[in-house]
Order: structure tokens, then sequence, then C-alpha cells
């Protein structure tokens, strides 16, 4: 319990704006071996299930014996949503058995074909996907995972702007706030697997 409780405060900590709003980043207590900030206690990731950008049903727990990316974007964010779709999408390719989930913060916009168009946009690949739904149905997911979403100016969405790095059995391991690089990310990716055999 104490794990999660943390963890929710390192969250709401993380909450950043898209549409020039500015970052924060999580605390600085990187580990020596981890590029992002390590979680200790391994605390298991929230489960929820939501259809991707093609309508197929994707649910997290499903996908338990492969590593997973987890993070929160929208298809109309002018900068930095494209940024962290690119570094994930880089950081993940190639390396078998890693998926990255991207679950929307704007149900009104992100439609199915959005999501598609956001993804075809930046070539990403086939280990990434864009979920949708209804307002009700990302709300439970936002709570679970502590995502502050509120509407921004000029038509932008103010969000928790954070990755969470989950391991094959399903526990929270490294956060990731919107300025991580994508060697950074890899470089987590292959110890993950490496310390997982």
């Amino acid at each position: 319990m104490r794990a999660r409780f943390a963890l929710g405060v390192v969250l709401v900590v993380a909450a950043a704006g898209c549409g020039g709003s500015k970052q924060n980043a999580p605390p600085a207590t990187t580990s020596s071996t981890f590029r992002g900030t390590e979680l200790a206690g391994g605390t298991p990731s929230p489960d929820f299930a939501l259809r991707d950008q093609d309508g197929r049903f994707v649910r997290l727990s499903a996908l338990r014996g492969k590593t997973v990316l987890v993070t929160f974007l929208y298809t109309h964010c002018p900068d930095v949503c494209p940024i962290i779709a690119t570094n994930l999408d880089t950081a993940a390719r190639g390396l078998r058995g890693v998926r990255v989930l991207a679950v929307s913060v704007d149900p009104k916009r992100d439609t199915p074909a959005a999501a598609r168009d956001f993804l075809r946009a930046r070539a990403v690949g086939r280990e990434f996907r864009f979920l949708v739904g209804t307002r009700a149905q990302l709300a439970r997911v936002w709570r679970a995972y502590h995502i502050a979403v509120q509407p921004g100016l000029k038509g932008t969405v103010t969000h928790s702007a954070y990755t969470l790095l989950i391991d094959r059995r399903g526990r929270q391991r490294v956060l990731y706030d919107a300025q991580a690089k994508a060697a950074a990310v890899r470089h987590d990716l292959r110890l993950l697997a490496l310390t997982a055999r």
C-alpha cells in the first residue's frame, strides 16, 4: 500500500500540459542502473481494457510475459505528445516482446481514424497501439494511473505527461517524464530483459 501511495505522489508531481505548459520532472532519484526513475517495490500495474486504433481489444493483463510502456497522449497535441510517441517508438523498435500503449486523454477527438493518422504520420512500428474510448472508459484508467486531464488553451489538453515501464510480470518498474530520450528508455528495456533471464 505504501509503494502505491508513493507512486501516486510522484505521478501527481509529474503532471504537465501540452500546448506550451512547463514540464515538471519527477524527483531526481534515478537508479545507478536504470536511466529513468526506478520505482521501489514493483507495484502491480492496474489492469485496463480498451480498443486500439484498429478496433482491436487490448487488455494490459493479457500482455503478461511482455514488457510494456504505458503513456498518455492525444492526437491533436501540438508539441509534447508527438515527441513522446516518436521517442517511445524509437526505443521499442526491433526489441522482441516490447509493446507501447498510448492511452488517450482526449476522448472527443481521439477517434480510431485520428489515432491511425497520428501513428501513420510518425511511421511507428506494429508494437505501438493507441488506445481510445469513451470519457467514462478512459476516466477509469486515468484515475487508476493518477492522470490529471483538463481543457487547455486553444484546443489543447493539459494532462499528466509521463511513461511507465511495466515488466513481464505486470509490475511498475521505471517512471519517465516527458523529457525522456529514446536512448535512455531503450537502455532500460534492454537492462530489464537481461535481469529477467
